[in-house]
Parts: structure tokens; C-alpha cells; sequence
């Protein structure tokens, strides 16, 4: 597994799905520039994804901001002896608090968040979604940031969806199984497709929804 951690990594990625997908062309043209987004290894960068869950790009900076400012450092130690008004402070409803202290709970009880990004991505997703509050998605975007995954696409993320669906001429945007077999085509550099159209969503919509990492 080639990991991508940097612009190079995400370069070549883009020349290899255009070749293989001539339609990607057009794509990586409106998308401009296609960020690396790449976080280190670790709890912090989990939570930071767990808060993104089903919210905007802009709430989830501001909920972890606060998060990470009322506990820091952001660890799981933290978050097992802080107060439920730390919590409700930093805005996280009821079940993003039971998912992040389920989360602790296990890094603390032995969960390895670096060794897990040295995994196969099935054996991972498994390894994370065992976790309560931990869905594929959450699984799968802490693969691509801190990972650096090469090949995963989150076909649940409704923005990736509703890029792929405008870039590609699919009306109503794509749901889940769909687009897993759409993206099928584009492995084994999937991690790279999937920040392609969140970059060519950010320029669809002029917002970004790629998930905080």
C-alpha cells in the first residue's frame, strides 16, 4: 500500500484516474487545486472526524475548536475525566459525547489508532466500527486523513455524492451502492478520487464539506 502523504502522492493519483477515466479530466479541471489533507495518527484526529458527523464543515470547526480548547491536549485520558459540561459547552450533542467517550474508552483499554493506518482497509473499518458511535464513514474518512489510505472512497458522504452526481450527469445525485460501484472503476487510487470531488464540490457549492482532520 503506496500511502499518499503529499501533493506529489495526490498528483499522481490524478494522472492515473484521467488516464484510466477520461471523464475525471474535466473534473480535475473545475476542481482546482486538490488539497493533501492529511492529519497525524491518532485520537484527536478521530474525534475531529466523529465531530464532523452529519454536520457543516463550518459547525464541526467550531464545536472542535471549542472542544480542543476547553481539553487540551485532546486526549483520552481528557475526555474520560472531563465533566459532562465540558461537553455540552463545546456544543457535541448527547450522541456525538456517548460516541467520543466510547471512543476513549477503547484507545484507552488498548485500541492502536497508528497501528490500525498500517492495516488492510477492510481489517481497519472492521477494527474502528466495533467501537459504538464509530459508523463506516468515520472509519473510512480516518483512513484517507490519517492514513493516508490510497484507497478508499466514503460513498455514504452526501457532498461526494452530489459531486459525483453533478460532474458526471446523474440526476438524482447517486446513493450509497450506487456510487461504491461507480468508484469501483477508480481504484486502486479511490482516496485520491475522493478528494478530487470534494474539491470539485467546494467549487460547485463555494464551500467546503470535506470533513475536519
Amino acid at each position: 500500500m503506496r500511502r499518499i502523504a503529499t501533493l506529489e502522492d495526490v498528483a499522481r493519483g490524478l494522472d492515473a484516474l484521467c488516464a484510466v477515466d477520461p471523464r475525471l479530466e474535466a473534473v480535475r479541471r473545475a476542481a482546482g487545486e486538490v488539497p493533501l489533507r492529511l492529519s497525524p495518527p491518532g485520537f484527536a484526529s478521530l474525534a475531529s472526524i466523529m465531530v464532523s458527523q452529519q454536520v457543516s464543515r463550518a459547525s464541526a470547526n467550531a464545536i472542535f475548536g471549542r472542544l480542543t480548547g476547553l481539553l487540551d491536549p485532546l486526549t483520552p485520558q481528557a475526555v474520560l475525566a472531563a465533566d459532562e459540561a465540558v461537553f455540552r459547552e463545546a456544543g457535541l450533542s448527547r450522541p456525538k459525547q456517548r460516541g467520543l467517550l466510547a471512543a476513549a474508552r477503547a484507545v484507552a483499554d488498548g485500541l492502536d489508532l497508528d497501528h490500525l493506518c498500517s492495516l488492510d482497509a477492510a481489517e481497519a473499518i472492521a477494527a474502528l466500527t466495533a467501537v459504538p458511535g464509530i459508523g463506516p464513514w468515520t472509519a473510512e474518512c480516518y483512513l484517507l486523513f490519517a492514513a493516508g489510505h490510497p484507497d478508499v472512497f466514503p460513498a455514504r458522504d452526501v457532498a461526494l455524492q452530489s459531486a459525483v452526481g453533478h460532474a458526471l450527469g446523474i440526476a438524482p445525485r447517486p446513493p450509497e451502492k450506487m456510487l461504491i460501484r461507480l468508484a469501483e472503476s477508480w481504484a486502486p487510487f479511490r482516496g485520491v478520487a475522493s478528494r478530487l470531488f470534494w474539491a470539485y464540490y467546494r467549487e460547485m457549492k463555494g464551500r467546503d464539506a470535506t470533513p475536519v482532520a
